[in-house]
């Protein structure tokens, strides 16, 4: 009989993907807020240099349980260590994983990480468009719980990438890649109403499904076949997603970028890129779940040409078979009037992007139980 120990693994339970963020700023601090996902014991973080030029030293770094606003918990912030050092360097285009810190992280809650970057230079790496208040302020402030230091605001998550918990073997997680739909564009900023979350709520309350972790890998404007907002997700898919611990299903929902850019992206394109992505994530051992693109007329890029790729790429999508599990995020959100339009009521204004209900209905529509399917 296996140990206690055998039988428990590290699961993803918070993660978003990396992308370039600026220039880099020395003796400076960052008090990232996270929501987590699966609850577990010995929790790590992940810190991540894959856009930067130069290294980039981290002189401390804590993680503690957010009260409100940018203040703590009193007590709960506690120093993280690196190969047990306290500081860590990490090389230009790397990513360093902490050591495990004793104790218990709750699912669904608020963790606060706090990074003091003693030396840093050129480009900093982390996530833009967090839909979440973070906080930074000159100098070492990570050890502190209080918020005096941390009046600046910030909306965007530096150099942290991911969180893990130690959870039981059958436990897992879904990585969902996408773009700025899956980032939460137009849900509610620092109320966790992407659809992401909402599915990791539903996911936390007896789903029946041994899927609990999730990590949201979306950016805003990101495509499958090409660069520029953030690596293609071709390019970044071992980084973002099948590097995470214990991710069983890859969600796919990501596409609509590649087809109203016009730049004459064809279903066929399309589709070979989303088999690139499925033939590696089942090569790593891992599901392939994948939802329909949602309709984007009133768009200002909409056209016949791209709705008849939208409409193509659906159908395979639908019917090839090619997929673990498939989620009709079209059918669940588009109106019965007009097909190639978000039903109004889903719509968050600008006819591309669900607002916080429509979020909620996509969420809603996936099984969790076919996030185990293969």
């Amino acid at each position: 009989m296996g140990s206690g120990k055998a039988s428990r693994h590290q699961v993803v339970t918070w993660g978003a993907s990396a992308d370039r963020l600026g220039p880099a700023a020395a003796d400076r601090s960052y008090r990232l807020v996270v929501r987590t996902s699966v609850g577990g014991t010995h929790p790590r973080i992940r810190l991540s240099n894959a856009f930067g030029d130069r290294p980039v030293t981290f002189g401390s770094v804590y993680a503690g349980v957010r009260a409100e606003g940018a203040r703590l918990v009193p007590g709960s912030n506690r120093r993280i260590a690196f190969g047990g050092a306290r500081s860590v360097t990490v090389a230009p285009g790397d990513s360093v994983t902490s050591d495990p810190l004793p104790g218990r992280l709750a699912a669904q809650s608020d963790l606060v990480v706090s990074l003091y970057v003693s030396d840093a230079a050129g480009q900093a790496t982390g996530h833009g468009m967090a839909m979440q208040t973070s906080y930074t302020a000159a100098g070492d402030h990570a050890g502190e719980e209080g918020d005096g230091s941390w009046s600046e605001r910030i909306g965007s998550w530096f150099y942290l990438d991911a969180v893990s918990v130690e959870s039981g073997a059958d436990t897992g997680a879904v990585v969902a890649l996408g773009d700025s739909i899956t980032d939460g564009w137009q849900s509610t900023s620092d109320t966790n109403r992407r659809w992401p979350d909402y599915l990791s709520r539903r996911l936390q309350s007896g789903s029946g499904s041994g899927v609990k972790g999730v990590a949201n890998e979306g950016i805003s404007g990101n495509k499958v076949l090409a660069d520029g907002a953030g690596q293609s997700a071709l390019v970044r898919l071992q980084r973002d997603v099948l590097s995470q611990p214990g991710v069983r299903t890859v969600f796919l929902f990501e596409g609509i970028n590649d087809i109203k850019a016009h730049t004459g992206v064809t279903a066929d394109q399309l589709i070979a890129g989303y088999r690139q992505i499925i033939d590696r994530a089942h090569a790593a051992g891992t599901c392939v779940a994948g939802g329909t693109i949602l309709p984007f007329k009133g768009w200002s890029e909409f056209d016949a040409a791209g709705e008849a790729v939208r409409q193509e790429v659906n159908d395979f999508i639908r019917s090839s078979g090619e997929l673990d599990a498939v989620t009709d995020f079209d059918k669940a959100l588009r109106s019965p009037y007009d097909p190639e339009r978000l039903l109004p009521v889903f719509d968050g204004g600008d006819h591309l992007h669900p607002n916080d209900k429509g979020m909620r209905v996509m969420a809603d529509a996936v099984d969790p139980a076919k996030l185990d399917s293969c």
